[in-house]
């Protein structure tokens, strides 16, 4: 038994790799073609970091994923990108098999139909043929491990026929092009859903002409803009198979006017894993390459910038090279990960200099860009779950203090222990000091990481219930880290994804927009344009 399998790991939940590939060769009948390599993965647990799931589909027989050890039920699931009919299934097994298991398959991700299942499997391979399932989603669940260990996959293959294959007929035009809320630096965009026979994969958004962004949903949010100016947009919808239909009729709007206060900035947790831009299943180097397109005025780390344990040399190996490009406009917080090094916080002080990580001598800071007063809080002092925590009251009471001196008319702040999360650690009670402190002296926007997904929250008050005068979270660790599993949202989510990528935000003298933006560039998600709160 490898070294790996024997040590003991700890659990990690819900784990999504989007790993960039191609169809690969033809196999079984001479119809079906390999669907699944390269394609994006969610397990239900890894043996360790080195062990994800991506490398169950990225065609080396070298590489695998790994399931935490003794626990069974175990699963692994692949997202085919389309609906195809699935006709053959290969499974090549390391030494830690399934003796018993079953093949689902779903259209939603969500509810699955068992195609097949098998009892008292022998390990190696398993190829597994003549299935007649119909789906975007195959979920291999393991039952019963045939040794103590987990489970472990070289690779998992799915065949079959897409249903775009050999598809040339282009979605129908986008209708109905309207512009919603418009302000001096931002255009709301809705239209309605085009139609195609094998289904619409995206939209292209065109501002004068020129494509700005993808959209997945019927709704865009254009930032960045220039007040009391004109645009021309127009829309195009794309399907499975690569099909663009034409442009819809294009409308004219026109911004509002606004001081000249507007900038944009760019906002992520939990970002660099231990690995670099040569594996192709690493993300902290694609969420980079985001950054770089929305060329902020400011990136906030909201942080666990760096894992594991957050030494120098893995700040200087990882986060450096991809993240590290934009340092000097970083304005960040340390995470629970950075008190893993010895001392504490070592690997996050030396990295970012006394100028960067404690500007005023401490890890919790605040600063101002036009009509914003920002907020950088050390939430690990306050995690006493924690037992590195060293909880004590003068960050509170510089928050207090810093609060009340406050003149400008936004305020967002930002801390790495979120309140309120329906991700894996869930709501944290220790974050309750500084949540209400913030909703009470009515701070406009609050970001968050540590649970590794995206949320977005509606306003809310102190006691977490909805709020048009309230505060909004967004909870942003999806920056790279492995993802982590999700639980049923809040009443207040407005928006929940397992994902990878990076807030964008947009701030004007009196408002702020935030989006999702994707690994592929395509916009997840956009909030309504939120206006600041009169303080005092």
């Amino acid at each position: 038994m490898s070294k790996r399998l024997r040590r003991l790991s700890t659990l990690l939940p819900v784990v999504l790799v989007a790993a960039l590939g191609g169809t690969a060769a033809i196999a079984g009948t001479t119809a079906d073609s390999l669907l699944s390599q390269g394609k994006a993965v969610l397990a239900s647990s890894l043996e360790d970091s080195t062990t994800t799931a991506g490398k169950a589909v990225d065609g080396n027989a070298t590489t695998r994923w790994a399931s935490v050890e003794g626990v069974d039920p175990q699963w692994i699931r692949v997202d085919l990108g389309q609906a195809a009919e699935i006709h053959r299934v290969k499974l090549s097994w390391e030494a830690a098999y399934a003796k018993d298991y079953r093949l689902e398959i779903s259209d939603d991700g969500t509810t699955f139909n068992t195609v097949k299942t098998l009892t008292n499997q022998n390990g190696a391979t398993d190829d597994i043929t003549g299935l007649t399932g119909h789906g975007r989603y195959l979920r291999l669940v393991g039952t019963k491990r045939a040794t103590t260990y987990g489970y472990s996959l070289f690779e998992l293959e799915v065949y079959g026929v897409g249903d775009s294959t050999g598809d040339t007929q282009a979605p129908s035009v986008p209708t109905g092009l309207t512009a919603g809320a418009v302000t001096a630096t931002s255009a709301a965009l809705t239209w309605t859903a085009s139609t195609d026979n094998a289904g619409v994969a995206s939209y292209d958004v065109l501002r004068n002409g020129a494509v700005v962004a993808s959209s997945t949903t019927t709704s865009y949010t254009d930032t960045g803009l220039t007040a009391t100016t004109s645009y021309s947009y127009s829309v195009v919808a794309r399907d499975l198979a690569g099909n663009v239909s034409g442009a819809s009729p294009a409308i004219t709007v026109q911004t509002g006017t606004g001081g000249t206060g507007g900038f944009v900035l760019a906002a992520a947790g939990d970002i660099a894993e231990q690995c670099t831009a040569s594996t192709s299943t690493c993300i902290h180097p694609k969420t980079a390459k985001l950054v770089q397109q929305i060329n902020p005025a400011n990136v906030i780390t909201m942080g666990d910038s760096q894992y594991d344990d957050a030494h120098l040399s893995d700040y200087t190996s990882y986060y450096a090279k991809t993240w590290g490009a934009f340092k000097s406009i970083t304005k960040p917080v340390p995470g629970n990960h950075d008190t893993y090094d010895s001392p504490q916080y070592n690997g996050y002080d030396k990295y970012f200099g006394t100028a960067i990580a404690k500007p005023n001598g401490k890890r919790y800071y605040s600063w101002e860009k036009g009509n914003w007063h920002f907020i950088a809080l050390d939430s690990s002092d306050y995690m006493t779950h924690d037992t590195l925590a060293t909880p004590r009251d003068d960050q509170l009471a510089w928050l207090r203090a810093d609060l009340a001196a406050n003149t400008l008319g936004c305020v967002a702040a930002y801390f790495h222990h979120p309140r309120w999360s329906s991700g894996d650690h869930g709501d944290n009670d220790d974050s309750e000091q500084f949540w209400r402190t913030l909703t009470g002296a009515k701070v406009d926007l609050v970001l968050n990481g540590h649970d590794h997904h995206y949320e977005r929250f509606v306003p809310m008050n102190g006691a977490g219930n909805a709020d048009p005068n309230g505060t909004v979270e967004i909870l942003g660790g999806m920056g790279g880290a492995h993802p982590y599993d999700l639980k049923p949202a809040h009443p207040t989510t407005a928006k929940l994804l397992s994902t990878y990528g990076v807030i964008k935000l947009t701030m004007t003298d009196n408002s702020f927009t935030s989006q999702l933006i994707g690994l592929n560039n395509n916009v997840e998600d956009s909030s309504p344009t939120y206006t600041c709160k009169a303080k005092g």
